[in-house]
């Protein structure tokens, strides 16, 4: 689940009601849970790590509340951190400055170009108008299925429903047109379908969804554990095809398309695309920084497969081309590259990077911030050690499942980003205490995170299918329920068969 800015139109006034109530409530129980556990006589925790538990306690309250902004949030908890003597200032926002936050600005850039110049419009028109498509109601299905799919491995699900939404809503009008009552039914697998898919995409790449940085960050910064660009996409593109294949073939037959073609496809497709007119100089900088950054992402990656990685082009990438700086560096040739050189306009300027979404890199720094604290206070070691009683699991596969199960339970209420916030640390903690190999089930809580199907508030893309009023919610939720379970096997079938394969399992 991402976070909402603002309440998302076409919610019912009782689903209103019920957030008002979980944002009024959480706001007082915050700090009621913080008082509690300061009070409670905690021995086998040190000063320190008592009065950050306390801490924790409110900030999880919070974030899964939401009674202020989420990235607010993770800006209370450092400085609580802070006033109450849990560590010094440098320490505890020193994590705001990782060079991962880094990646994400400059890729959340790269996303923001795209937008502004309508590069990804353009990409999806394009797709849908193949004449592959052509009159067939699966390959259509197929085609706005697979177009979120690839569109999120690179920018927000939010931002790839919105953009895709209204070339479906055509479509869907088509189809009306065509079969008046199953077109309404298959139009409503439609919409779902973009939704998921726009989910389900992000886990592709490290840069697709925040908890996969989150994850990628803690493994470093905590446990000493690197996952290259490359790495995570051999282990998460198998995954994000198995769960993609598997939830179009569901979508589709569960809402199946009236009988015979789709006149006027098409018709329309060419349409939109003659609206396009021809590529802009903008477009085709946006498109060669893009390309640019994904080369250099992969490249080592491809390097180390092929002559390993005591090449010494390898070594060169690895000491001066770290993934964070080639996101940056392909964000400066859009600053440098002109569309206008007579106005010295350039690719994007200030006022369109500044639209990026500060609030999620807000959140990763403080979620970076209280797990080291959680580390460095022993916290850690005493939730893990809890949990590990209190269920008995010790393998490395049944703390992975316990973590992909919990991480997609509770994204399905608050942010994916602040899912992975509170999972990731915690099972660091239990993987290391139990002994196992701590990826995986760092992993799962990732890739978990993302697997938000249910309801229309887990994310924005499933408000705005839902918020349309073209879905019904039970339709949502019936469909949602079933991809989770399914989403939990493909996962973790996915993590045992890849994960000793790339050497994340030893």
């Amino acid at each position: 689940m991402d976070y909402p800015d603002t309440p998302v139109e076409g919610i019912s006034e009782r689903e209103q009601a019920f957030d008002r109530m979980r944002r009024t409530v959480s706001l007082f129980a915050g700090p009621a849970l913080l008082a509690v556990i300061l009070l409670l006589p905690l021995p086998q925790l040190s000063p320190e790590a008592h009065r950050l538990a306390a801490v924790l306690g409110l900030v999880m309250v919070y974030w899964v509340g939401e009674p202020i902004p989420i990235p607010a949030t993770a800006l209370l908890g450092p400085v609580l951190c802070v006033l109450l003597g849990i560590e010094s200032a440098k320490a505890v926002f020193a994590p705001f400055a990782h060079p991962i936050i880094f990646l994400f600005i400059g890729s959340f850039m790269l996303a923001e170009a795209m937008k502004t110049h309508r590069l990804d419009y353009r990409i999806s028109v394009w797709v849908l108008s193949r004449k592959w498509v052509g009159e067939s109601f699966f390959r259509l299905f197929v085609a706005v299925a697979l177009l979120p799919t690839a569109i999120s491995m690179w920018i927000s699900d939010s931002a790839t429903t919105a953009m895709i939404f209204p070339i479906t809503a055509g479509i869907a009008a088509i189809v009306s047109g065509v079969a008046k009552g199953a077109g309404n039914r298959f139009n409503i697998g439609l919409f779902l379908a973009i939704a998921y898919a726009a989910l389900i995409g992000g886990i592709g790449t490290p840069i697709g969804t925040p908890p996969n940085l989150i994850g990628i960050g803690m493994l470093d910064r905590l446990a000493g554990i690197k996952i290259p660009f490359f790495v995570w996409m051999q282990l998460a593109i198998p995954i994000m095809a198995v769960m993609t294949a598997v939830m179009i073939l569901y979508m589709y037959f569960r809402y199946r398309p009236p009988a015979g073609g789709m006149g006027g496809l098409a018709r329309y497709m060419a349409e939109k695309k003659e609206e396009l007119g021809p590529w802009t100089r903008g477009q085709k900088n946006t498109l060669l920084a893009f390309l640019l950054a994904v080369a250099l992402w992969l490249f080592p990656g491809v390097v180390a497969a092929t002559a390993g990685t005591g090449n010494r082009l390898y070594v060169f990438f690895e000491a001066h081309l770290h993934e964070e700086v080639v996101s940056l560096i392909a964000v400066m040739f859009l600053f440098l590259m002109p569309v206008d050189w007579e106005r010295r306009e350039f690719t994007i300027g200030w006022d369109d990077a500044k639209r990026i979404d500060w609030g999620t890199i807000l959140l990763f720094g403080g979620g970076l911030s209280l797990g080291g604290l959680m580390f460095s206070t022993k916290l850690a070691d005493v939730m893990g050690k809890m949990v590990i009683d209190a269920t008995g699991v010790s393998s490395l596969w049944a703390i992975t499942a316990v973590a992909t199960a919990l991480a997609i339970m509770i994204t399905e209420v608050t942010s994916n980003t602040a899912t992975a916030n509170m999972l990731a640390p915690l099972f660091i903690s239990i993987a290391a205490t139990a002994g196992v190999p701590i990826a995986p089930p760092v992993i799962g809580v990732c890739l978990g995170a993302s697997m938000a199907f249910i309801l229309p508030v887990g994310t924005p893309s499933n408000a705005i299918v839902y918020g349309s009023g073209r879905v019904p919610i039970r339709a949502m939720i019936t469909a949602g329920f079933w991809l989770d379970i399914i989403g939990f096997f493909v996962i973790m079938g996915g993590l045992m068969l890849l994960a000793p394969m790339l050497g994340l399992a030893g």
